[in-house]
């Protein structure tokens, strides 16, 4: 039986090489980070006290433990697969095909402190360039494309689907770009638009309040996307009012203080349940966007193989003119951190890595969207 590749040949009038077909995470091959973090240059105190040096919240998380629900209810993280599955050629140049498995979800905490589903998508992707539509019409013809493709007989027989053909720029490469790159990039910023819907979606029913937080694994410095309901973040960002960033791993170089030197060492010789203070930090990425940023260790240095195993970089989107000008309130910071060493058990020894950096809900949701991904092999062989 014929492969779905040979029906994508077929319908853009290209060329197949039948290449080696792989997953990027797999093999030894260059895999780009897309979030490469921006210098964070403090230059304010994100936060409304004054904080000469760290802080202490033990006592603060004993105390929420005793009294108190847990802040977070919601945890929200995006994975996703890329394969590259043939090259193709249209005209003079010889362009990847990459296929993804993109999958995003939201866990929540019920009453019983049990964590339930509360969404979970999963897409299937192709991603060609834009010149492989030789019709010009664009979104049209790839929608076009999809729907031919999933009436393939063994797509049929599998029951299986895939939701979109995404495409990315044909252009003459600069230096040390890659076509691969430009497609897992697409795969990539798919992956984030389901991420904010599923804010959106529970900010437009009211789940997220003051006693109602939501963990995002990553970074919330979102960067502008030129496609997509919720391209522009400084459009969106009142849906970020009860939505926490926490960052597993980060480069403790980019973050420079008012005299242009790092805060590394800083960072690396925080005390167990001790944070930073709060930084401000306004986006070149995100024009009109600020961030109070900070940093809490959640683990004891005793058990880690690096200074920096075990530390969280935390950040919330400053979202009123007060916070923007006086930075988060103190007591929400240690709200905040506070929770999120209550969140740090149980942990997952010897499951992952990063062990040292998860809260434990975030991993959970990390795995189960995972478990919905068909095999490498499998996904390969579609094509």
């Amino acid at each position: 039986m014929e492969k779905i590749s040979n029906c994508i040949v077929k319908e853009t009038r290209g060329k197949s090489y039948k290449s080696h077909k792989y997953c990027f995470a797999n093999d030894e091959i260059p895999n780009i980070k897309y979030e490469n973090e921006q210098k964070i240059t403090v230059k304010k105190i994100g936060e409304t006290a004054s904080i000469e040096s760290t802080k202490e919240l033990r006592g603060k998380a004993k105390q929420i433990q005793k009294i108190s629900k847990p802040l977070f209810k919601y945890f929200l993280d995006g994975s996703r697969k890329t394969y590259k599955v043939d090259d193709i050629a249209y005209d003079r140049r010889v362009y990847p095909i990459i296929a993804g498995q993109i999958g995003v979800g939201c866990c929540e905490r019920n009453e019983n402190k049990e964590l339930r589903k509360n969404w979970i998508e999963h897409q299937k992707v192709i991603v060609l360039p834009n010149c492989a539509d030789k019709d010009g019409s664009g979104k049209l013809f790839f929608n076009n494309l999809v729907m031919k493709i999933n009436e393939h007989p063994l797509l049929k027989k599998l029951d299986i689907k895939f939701e979109r053909i995404l495409s990315y720029a044909d252009r003459e490469l600069h230096e040390g770009e890659k076509y691969e790159n430009l497609g897992i990039a697409k795969i990539q910023d798919e992956m984030i638009e389901n991420e904010k819907k599923i804010v959106d979606r529970l900010t437009s029913k009211n789940i997220l309040n003051e006693d109602s937080y939501l963990i995002k694994d990553g970074s919330l410095e979102y960067q502008k996307m030129k496609t997509g309901n919720f391209r522009d973040l400084s459009i969106i960002k009142n849906n970020y009012r009860r939505v926490v960033g926490v960052s597993k791993s980060f480069n403790p170089e980019k973050c420079i203080d008012k005299r242009g030197k790092s805060n590394a060492k800083i960072i690396a010789e925080l005390k167990l349940y001790h944070r930073t203070p709060a930084f401000m930090y306004e986006s070149t990425r995100v024009l009109n966007v600020k961030f109070a940023i900070w940093y809490l260790r959640i683990r004891d240095t005793k058990y880690t193989i690096s200074p920096f195993d075990g530390i969280l970089k935390v950040e919330k989107i400053l979202i009123t003119d007060k916070e923007q000008e006086d930075g988060l309130d103190t007591e929400e910071v240690d709200l905040i951190s506070a929770n999120l060493i209550n969140e740090r058990n149980p942990v997952c020894y010897g499951k992952d890595s990063r062990w040292a950096n998860h809260l434990y809900p975030v991993y959970l949701t990390e795995a189960f969207i995972k478990s919905g991904y068909l095999s490498n092999g499998f996904f390969i062989n579609l094509f």
